[in-house]
């Protein structure tokens, strides 16, 4: 796990919202989600939850770097 590349995404994903936004959604202070965001600390498991939640994406893609995988027609 890359705190930088997670710090990274997580900027990406929040956009134009404001930290203080996305901190209120996910009960974290602003100064945790500026923390995450600049791979300085890495957010509890419930927090990632909430964070790929809020963003409409998988917590393994967003922290662990795994990607969804099609199953059908692959490989066949």
């Amino acid at each position: 796990m890359d705190r930088e590349k997670i710090g990274k995404k997580l900027t990406e994903l929040r956009g134009s919202r404001s930290r203080k936004e996305v901190a209120d959604n996910i009960g974290v202070t602003v100064s945790a989600l500026q923390m995450y965001e600049k791979g300085v600390r890495v957010p509890r498991d419930e927090t990632k939850e909430r964070l790929a939640k809020l963003y409409n994406v998988n917590v393994g893609e967003l922290f662990f770097d795994e990607k969804l995988h099609k199953t059908c027609g692959e490989g066949a």
